[in-house]
């Protein structure tokens, strides 16, 4: 990932344009999406293709407002009944190994004391990312582009503000490539309070494709009438997309909030969404 040509994030910021239009203008056309965002039909139709596997006509339709509500009719996981990812140890995540292993209580009460910490960014399918990462395995992912480079990193940083913190993006750039090629191993290295690893195993059994709401996490750990308690767990992952915060939504249908921006996470949810619809009609 690293040294490449940023598409990736060149792809995100040509949907999010893409999203906001349709947002505000209604369902434009093809030929006039594509001379808004200053581009051919054709080579906006390739840039869409590329980046989710279907067609801008099609994927438009995931892009709508509507969408959170369609996938909670539609794909809503009780937590209770979905397929586990192997939480006690090494399990498939996004098509990827993903291990990971939980600071202990008394390490985050040092609010990182004594902890190295190495960050670099990187181009990713939902624009500039910034990764984070310890001896461990990834800490952190944050997601700038609605938010700034400046604030993401102030973000991120500062949720363990005595650790030490080293650019270093090759790194932890192995561990970065497989979260979003999801491919190879990702490593995670959890670091939260008791109760909000609780609220992020549960995340993480949330399949791709499918959402969650924030009442049923809340039942799955255990703490039926914890709902608020577990919006601001679930706000504060800093592991974003690995740890899919993205995938829980109010018990309305809405979006509720994301940490990064909610352009970030409706683009995610359309991303996952239209791959698993592609995924579906090439296996029939």
């Amino acid at each position: 990932m690293l040294n490449e040509p940023p598409d990736r994030g060149y792809h995100y910021g040509v949907i999010a344009r893409a999203l906001a239009l349709i947002e505000t203008e209604g369902d434009l056309g093809l030929d006039d999406l594509a001379a808004r965002l200053s581009m051919s039909p054709a080579h906006f139709q390739r840039v869409f293709s590329r980046w989710v596997g279907v067609s801008p006509k099609r994927y438009r339709q995931y892009l709508t407002l509507d969408l959170a509500k369609r996938l909670l009719a539609e794909r809503h996981t009780l937590l209770d009944t979905a397929t586990e990812t192997g939480l006690s140890g090494a399990g498939r995540l996004h098509d990827l190994f993903l291990r990971w292993e939980a600071m202990s209580p008394g390490e985050y009460a040092r609010a990182g004391e004594g902890l190295s910490v190495r960050y670099g960014w990187y181009d990713s399918p939902f624009g500039a990312a910034l990764a984070m990462g310890t001896d461990r395995g990834l800490c952190g992912i944050a997601f700038a582009e609605d938010c700034g480079r400046d604030h993401a990193f102030a973000d991120l940083a500062g949720r363990w503000p005595r650790a030490s913190f080293t650019e270093a993006p090759e790194a932890i750039a192995p561990w970065v490539t497989a979260a979003f090629e999801q491919k190879g191993e990702a490593a995670l290295h959890m670091i939260g309070a008791p109760f909000q690893i609780k609220v992020w195993e549960a995340l993480l059994a949330i399949p791709s494709g499918q959402v969650s709401t924030y009442s049923d996490i809340a039942s799955r750990i255990g703490n039926p009438r914890a709902v608020r308690a577990v919006g601001t767990a679930v706000g504060r992952n800093p592991v974003s997309w690995l740890i899919p915060c993205h995938r829980a939504l109010r018990k309305s249908g809405g979006l509720g909030g994301y940490h990064w921006g909610l352009p970030v996470k409706r683009a995610m949810l359309a991303w996952e969404a239209a791959r698993a619809d592609a995924e579906s009609a090439t296996a029939t």
